[in-house]
């Protein structure tokens, strides 16, 4: 029987934080470009529709602080579009109490802003159209269901004829989809 020395019992070992480093900024530049796309991409059809857009609007109000990615306002039937675009859903939770912080001072906002009240506020959530987004959204389906209840289709009906308030999920091609190529806009899963 071998002896060796004796293993030196460690004292409460003290956790390892972790980082994930990809060629310096390149990851935050990836992300950037991706939500850059989209909001391009969302900005070009509201225009095509008739909706008057602005982009990163930023507001200050009892100390809620941030931006809006896309305001976009259809004055015919006064209706203010307050747009979240994610170009991946990291938290659920963060992303809708977000959404939720922008679209109460939506009327704010937009008095500020427009010199408008509107008769409406309408909420949109645009994803990239990709297999992980799908995914995403089918694990935390009731909770989106809830949130963002009208999925692509009815959402893009509305967008082309406003009617009321609105709470919906649009999935758009992203940066993954390459150039040049179209693709129908599918429904989300449970959408018939």
């Amino acid at each position: 029987m071998r002896r060796g020395p004796a293993p030196v019992p460690r004292a409460n070992p003290v956790p390892r934080a972790l980082g994930v480093r990809w060629r310096g900024g390149e990851m935050d530049r990836l992300l950037d470009r991706a939500h850059a796309e989209l909001v391009e991409r969302a900005a070009r059809l509201l225009v095509r529709l008739g909706w008057e857009v602005h982009v990163e609007v930023s507001f200050a109000r009892y100390g809620e602080r941030g931006s809006v990615d896309i305001l976009a306002w259809h004055r015919v039937a006064r209706v203010l579009l307050i747009i979240e675009v994610e170009s991946e859903i990291t938290g659920v939770e963060e992303t809708l109490r977000r959404h939720d912080v922008k679209v109460r001072l939506a009327p704010h906002i937009a008095y500020e802003r427009l010199g408008e009240r509107p008769a409406h506020v309408a909420r949109l959530l645009i994803l990239p159209d990709t297999s992980v987004t799908r995914r995403r959204l089918a694990e935390h389906d009731a909770t989106f269901r809830h949130a963002y209840p009208a999925r692509s289709r009815s959402v893009s009906r509305w967008l082309a004829a406003p009617d009321g308030p609105l709470a919906g999920i649009l999935l758009l091609r992203g940066p993954t989809g390459g150039p040049g190529r179209r693709r129908r806009v599918r429904p989300t899963p449970g959408e018939p």
